[in-house]
């Protein structure tokens, strides 16, 4: 094991927040208020590490495990580890939460005045991971989405004091979209682990089968039905863009940078030519400020 992955160990949350950095959208820019970036990344640190849950991706060592008061016995089980965390979840709004990420938290949800609805959900778009691993319609897919993502966007709103009606199903869209963009783009990585998101009448409509999808290289099937699925995502973010003319100030570079993030990755996997098989291709630096601008200005 390396000193880093000793420190993760000891300290599982210092890995968790840095995963910040390797997201398709900014989590706590620089150029936001400081509150605001401590609270935005109390809140990132719950979603990423209820994630890392789900997909079997702790730090090594079982320090979570230890954490969140589950028997070593039971460390792997992601279902009873979810059930802890939940459990301590709930601690934040009563009392004192064990795990340093969720204690990190408190003070930003009684700073906020956050409800548990939104962490709850993603609570639950996990355990659903463990039990549900295919998806018949695009609706479904919804469905699901309506769990793992949008939360993530009304917290972002209620942290910022800027949630409206007209707002959240704006955000919505986008964080809709944000998932699909993920889902796309790590297609061999959640069939590696028994998952398929592509909605199963989508993989029909375009004569996809499962064992398709563990190719090397996609064939021309699977790149129109990935194709499908961009033209989908891109939609969304169509949808919810106007979000960002509808704030001011930094938190509007904000909203643009995670506007952006979903365009500069749909481009990437298009300039792919729809093959994400390979591994998730991802935007550089240059596409992504030029769709940060084109957001900005109300284009693309």
């Amino acid at each position: 094991m390396t000193v880093t992955g000793t420190a993760d160990a000891v300290h599982p949350e210092h890995g968790t927040l840095a995963k910040a950095a390797d997201e398709n959208f900014p989590v706590a820019p620089f150029f936001l208020p400081r509150d605001w970036r401590t609270d935005l990344m109390a809140v990132y640190g719950f979603a990423r590490l209820v994630d890392d849950i789900g997909d079997g991706d702790l730090a090594p060592g079982g320090a979570d495990a230890r954490l969140l008061g589950v028997a070593p016995e039971r460390a792997e089980d992601r279902l009873a580890l979810l059930d802890a965390f939940e459990t301590d979840l709930r601690r934040v709004f009563d009392s004192t939460p064990h795990h340093p990420l969720l204690r990190r938290l408190q003070p930003t949800v009684r700073r906020r005045a956050l409800t548990p609805g939104p962490f709850l959900a993603l609570i639950a778009a996990n355990r659903q991971d463990q039990l549900v691993t295919r998806y018949e319609t695009y609706d479904d897919l919804l469905a699901y989405c309506e769990l793992s993502a949008n939360p993530v966007g009304r917290l972002v709103l209620a942290v910022t004091g800027t949630s409206t009606p007209e707002r959240v199903r704006r955000s919505d869209a986008i964080c809709t979209a944000l998932q699909i963009v993920e889902h796309l783009q790590d297609v061999a990585e959640d069939l590696a682990q028994g998952r398929v998101y592509l909605p199963a009448e989508d993989l029909a409509r375009f004569h996809v089968r499962e064992a398709d999808l563990a190719a090397k290289t996609a064939g021309a099937s699977v790149r129109a039905l990935i194709a499908y699925e961009a033209r989908r995502a891109r939609d969304l973010l169509n949808e919810g863009a106007p979000l960002v003319g509808s704030v001011h100030g930094r938190l509007k570079l904000l909203l643009a940078g995670f506007v952006a993030g979903g365009r500069a990755a749909v481009r990437a996997i298009a300039a792919a030519d729809f093959d994400v098989l390979p591994g998730p291709p991802k935007p550089g630096k240059l596409r992504l400020l030029r769709e940060a601008g084109l957001t900005l200005r109300g284009e693309g």
